[in-house]
């Protein structure tokens, strides 16, 4: 693991272990930022800060940048009283994907607090398979039925079982490309 991510990855801990993470707006995008800025603050001159450039990944393009702000007032506004409107909003602000650097990462955590909120369940993401998330990820543009599988599939109402947090986050890294380990412990 690089410094770099190992910082950001002990700043996600920290998110949870200090109660920081009671002060993020959740479901806006101001809370996104809000993530997103604790997570990389130490580390990218952009944290907390929606890109301004187009960017892509494996071939797909995400949301124009000239578009962001317009498409972000957008996501912000859809419903998410239910476990598949969440998602629905999950994947909008994927194809979104406002920050330069650490979406992925910064997303799930969001995704999370949604869920805790509203359904009071959060992702065991421990138990996310790493191939079967990322392609279901780059399929939900097209069909969200995957993703929503996968992720119902994985639901617990564990929501303040720091092992399920932590182990969660840590899953989170991995699928960026990160090597897990158990340093939270």
């Amino acid at each position: 693991m690089k410094n770099t991510d190992k910082i950001s990855l002990e700043n996600a801990y920290r998110l949870f272990e200090t109660g920081d993470i009671g002060n993020i707006e959740v479901g806006t995008t101001q809370g996104l930022k809000q993530i997103h800025k604790y997570l990389f603050n130490d580390l990218y001159d952009f944290a907390g800060i929606f890109r301004t450039q187009n960017i892509s990944k494996g071939g797909f393009r995400f949301a124009n940048s000239m578009y962001l702000n317009e498409i972000l007032v957008k996501i912000e506004q859809m419903p998410e009283k239910t476990f598949e409107q969440i998602v629905s909003k999950y994947v909008e602000m994927n194809i979104a994907h406002p920050f330069i650097e650490g979406n992925g990462r910064t997303m799930r955590i969001w995704l999370d607090m949604i869920l805790k909120k509203q359904i009071r369940n959060v992702v065991n993401w421990q138990y996310v398979d790493k191939t079967l998330y990322v392609q279901a990820m780059e399929r939900s543009p097209v069909n969200e039925l995957e993703i929503k599988t996968l992720l119902s599939n994985n639901l617990t109402k564990e929501i303040n079982s720091r092992e399920v947090i932590f182990k969660g986050i840590e899953q989170s890294y991995y699928f960026e490309g990160y090597e897990k380990d158990d340093s939270y412990e």
